[in-house]
């Protein structure tokens, strides 16, 4: 069986490697944060130092890491994972970053004769707790096919989407729509609101009609429930809408409805809600508007 290792033990890292673990896969795991990497231990994997002994001891290279910073330190850096690449090494990335890293790092692994995949994953923590991610993965088939099993086990649907860069790119456009479709639920149940009507039986409704969105339906119940805590934090969010835009203005496209988005989380961030839920957006709007959603209540 392949020997795995896997970075970032974070809030998608860490259930990830629980499921790894209990397909039986060898696991050896570092990260930042040593409580993660202790509990993981406990339940039969092997701590590393570095992600280049990570690199250095395992068949396949897993990396879920929180920004581009650090996934260039972890790839890129004097202990990183490239300074212990081998021919046939594996690595896959499932971390939300720009496309013209993912072609670094392919051009990276390419040149040692090893292969590196961009396989960012959409799901959030309880799709991973469970395996049922959804990944979309760039890079050459032969490596693809070679890693399918460690998908097959994390994600329920597995997509193959063409060469290196290209899971980026898909991944990119995802959140480019939960940035926007959560920008846009959260101000149709502030209208809701604010206009006399139950934003309960609206998220019911409108859940079940043309309108419906996974963001309203994921949104939406959090809103109402005011429930604010970091599950997908605001802050990770625009993280992405940043890289998004930063794409369209390299490809000559505008975003208009993006940098709408980006602009309302960036204003949420500001006002020190970036570490909240990012159904948290509606709150700026609730102060605007005068209204409280879950509360039925409306102000000056």
């Amino acid at each position: 069986m392949l020997r795995v290792g896997f970075i970032g033990l974070g809030k998608m890292g860490r259930p990830m490697s629980e499921v790894l673990l209990k397909a039986g896969f060898s696991l050896l795991v570092h990260s930042r944060s040593q409580a993660p990497v202790e509990a993981l231990v406990a339940q039969g994997a092997t701590a590393a130092a570095s992600p280049r002994q990570v690199a250095e001891e395992s068949d396949i290279v897993l990396t879920c890491l929180p920004d581009l910073p650090a996934v260039r330190q972890v790839y890129l850096g004097p202990e990183g994972v490239l300074q212990a690449l081998r021919p046939d090494h594996l690595l896959a990335d499932h971390s939300t970053v720009d496309p013209d890293t993912s072609r670094e790092l392919y051009a990276a692994a390419d040149a040692a004769g090893a292969a590196f995949l961009d396989a960012p994953m959409s799901g959030g923590p309880a799709r991973a707790v469970d395996g049922s991610l959804t990944f979309m993965v760039g890079g050459d088939a032969e490596p693809f096919e070679k890693a399918r099993p460690i998908f097959d086990a994390l994600g329920a649907n597995i997509y193959h989407v063409g060469p290196a860069g290209a899971g980026t790119v898909i991944k990119l456009a995802n959140q480019l729509l939960v940035g926007i479709h959560t920008a846009a639920s959260v101000e149709a149940l502030i209208l809701v609101a604010k206009a006399g009507a139950d934003p309960r039986v609206a998220v019911e409704v409108i859940g079940s009609s043309f309108g419906a969105s996974a963001m309203l339906n994921r949104n939406g119940p959090l809103v109402l429930a005011r429930r604010f805590d970091a599950v997908t934090p605001v802050d990770l969010i625009l993280k992405d809408l940043r890289l998004i835009t930063k794409l369209a203005e390299d490809q000559s496209i505008r975003l208009l409805l993006g940098n709408m988005a980006k602009q309302l989380f960036g204003e949420a961030s500001i006002l020190g809600l970036g570490g909240n839920d990012m159904a948290a957006l509606v709150q700026p709007l609730e102060r605007l508007a005068g209204v409280e959603v879950g509360g039925g209540s409306e102000g000056g």
